[in-house]
């Protein structure tokens, strides 16, 4: 086989019988098997309590491939895949079980990637138990998963456990938007096109919209969401993620550190919302029964294990404003929900209006231009702009007219590259440019903390209702309407 030139590595996930490790994880190490990204010698051990046999992790390897990949299991890929996966027995509460895994990590000289593909509280134990056996040195790595607790304090308490046993080196924290991409390409076409760059700013841009619409609900994650709720399950992470891409000055290079240093000037820059703004800045909800597809869905209290009397939100939309030189003056409208019409991620820019409108005596009303980033379900972008219509008439007559480019289209790319394969090989070569910092994720809870906290607080932010299928509550509009602007219309 013809293998790209890749670290050997030991990819040992925790919690290998999880649903992230068999939706996301497995499937994608398959990919990555397909494409020749995998170095010959490494291995994939599976870690969990169950007393497994190899042949036993492979029958659960391999159904979940199947089920997820949604293609037919190539068996010379399967072969070679098999041929790396190895079981190990832990229970990660027992720190002495962890001499299990050093029995098989020491059979061959390669570099370790830990997965932690479990909850936040089991990262300390783990780390600890590694530490226990001396398998926590460079170059070794540990993957864990945000979001990282349930606000700055909690968010730094498992940093610093996870810190006693790794350094900030060995830490990748996954926000899997990173590896999507059409999230990297924002760099690309803001510091690629002089056309943009010289136009992104608060002169020319008058507005910025950032919605990702999830159709699903909870996904028999109760115990879980409920915790956390759309805020810092979404907002805290994917969103702000968005945000800084779209915002940051350009970095010196594109290492991580320069990126992330220019990130976390645009998160310290965010102006913060307390109390006194609460209600005009913010809306929150939660879904109701309705209908998607046609088919009629349950309110979130009606979900499975729900609490009948929680005010968990499911819905948020903020304006949101950046006080530096280049963003200041242009609110920035973010919204994210579940059970809405259609899954989809978009950014919409709006450019200012013309200044004078020499077309006026036509009666033709000049509307903003819109740059329109459609991220998922299929990454386009789109530009609105007017343009003369034919014809003998000597009057002007405009067109509101649209380029597009669509990333579908095989002349653009051979091949879609699924977040997880993308974030595991840049694990596996040990680049950290796709993934969190530290101190993002803790200015990020730094400016979502007092927003939570003036919910639980401030009488008047009372939770909004909406129907499952619609795209949230009504209030939801009063954020953006109240500025004279809309939300982007939705355009399937």
């Amino acid at each position: 086989m013809n293998i790209e030139n890749n670290n050997s590595c030991d990819i040992v996930i925790f919690g290998t019988k999880g649903d992230l490790a068999k939706r996301k994880l497995l499937p994608a190490l398959y990919k990555l098997e397909k494409n020749k990204k995998i170095h010959q010698d490494t291995r994939i051990i599976g870690v969990g309590r169950a007393e497994w046999t190899k042949e036993e992790y492979s029958i659960l390897v391999k159904e979940s491939i199947k089920k997820f990949i949604n293609e037919e299991i190539d068996k010379t890929v399967w072969k070679h895949m098999h041929a790396r996966l190895y079981f190990c027995n832990i229970n990660v509460n027992d720190i002495c079980s962890f001499e299990k895994l050093k029995t098989v990590l020491k059979k061959k000289n390669n570099i370790i990637v830990y997965y932690c593909a479990t909850p936040p509280h089991t990262f300390y134990p783990i780390c600890k138990g590694l530490g226990s056996i001396c398998l926590n040195t460079p170059p070794a790595r540990i993957i864990i998963e945000k979001p990282l607790g349930t606000c700055l304090k909690t968010s730094k308490k498992i940093n610093n456990q996870i810190s006693k046993y790794f350094s900030e080196s060995q830490i990748f924290r996954i926000d899997h938007y990173l590896g999507k991409e059409a999230i990297l390409n924002l760099i690309a076409l803001r510091f690629s096109n002089s056309f943009f760059f010289h136009n992104w700013n608060n002169k020319i841009i008058d507005h910025i919209q950032i919605t990702v619409a999830e159709q699903v609900g909870i996904e028999n994650r109760w115990n879980y969401f409920d915790n956390m709720g759309q805020m810092r399950d979404m907002v805290q992470n994917h969103l702000l993620q968005i945000l800084t891409l779209l915002t940051i000055s350009p970095p010196k290079d594109l290492t991580c550190e320069n990126i992330q240093n220019e990130k976390i000037k645009i998160l310290r820059a965010l102006r913060p919302i307390h109390s006194k703004d609460i209600d005009v800045k913010t809306v929150r909800g939660q879904y109701i029964s309705g209908y998607i597809n046609n088919c009629p869905v349950p309110s979130y209290q009606q979900e499975k294990g729900a609490n009948n009397n929680t005010e968990t939100e499911t819905f948020v939309a903020i304006r949101a404003d950046i006080d530096n030189e280049t963003w200041s003056g242009v609110p920035f409208y973010l919204r994210t929900g579940k059970r809405l019409p259609y899954k989809y991620s978009e950014v919409v820019i709006s450019f200012k209006k013309m200044a004078f409108n020499l077309f006026s005596d036509a009666d033709i009303n000049l509307l903003p231009n819109q740059l329109i980033m459609r991220l998922e379900p299929e990454f386009n972008i789109k530009i609105n702009f007017f343009n003369k219509k034919p014809g003998f008439n000597s009057e002007y007559h405009l067109n509101n007219s649209q380029l597009e480019w669509h990333a579908c289209d095989k002349k653009n790319y051979s091949f879609s590259i699924d977040a997880y394969e993308r974030l595991l090989l840049e694990s596996m070569k040990g680049i950290q440019s796709l993934f969190v910092s530290r101190h993002e994720i803790e200015y990020a809870w730094n400016w979502i903390d007092p927003i939570v906290f003036s919910w639980k607080k401030n009488n008047n932010n009372h939770l909004q209702f909406y129907s499952a299928g619609t795209w949230g509550p009504e209030k939801s509009k009063y954020i953006i309407n109240r500025d004279h602007r809309n939300w982007h219309m939705f355009d399937y």
